[in-house]
């Protein structure tokens, strides 16, 4: 599971990378894409990119172009799959609360007709 930065960084990735699986891309692109709310610092995105290579997201190569850091990202399986998570993950705590609520009004229920009863 990701946390929220790292969140940010892939959205912005998986963004960029959406239609062939690959790019090329500058650290001012990328932090360009991310929220500015959360001021991003080109070493954290660099920290949180290597993070997320570990994790196998995606395969990050830097290269330099016109004296210009560049980086080369090809999605993995992980990668590919990061939106479909993301979305199971969001559903899956909507059941949660919705269960809870559930409970908490059957509780509710239950307890108004046992006062009824006695």
């Amino acid at each position: 599971m990701l946390n929220k930065r790292e969140n940010d960084v892939m959205n912005a990735v998986y963004a960029l990378c959406s239609g062939k699986g690959i790019c090329l891309v500058s650290p001012a692109e990328l932090l360009a894409m991310l929220p500015r709310k959360k001021k991003f610092t080109e070493g954290q995105v660099e920290k949180i990119l290597d993070e997320l290579a570990l994790d196998d997201y995606f395969e990050l190569l830097s290269s330099e172009r016109k004296g210009e850091k560049m980086y080369v990202i090809s999605l993995h399986a992980n990668g590919y799959a990061y939106k479909r998570c993301s979305l199971q993950q969001k559903r899956d705590f909507a059941v949660k609360i919705g269960w809870a609520v559930a409970s908490a009004v059957i509780a509710f229920l239950v307890g108004w007709l046992l006062k009824r009863i006695f």
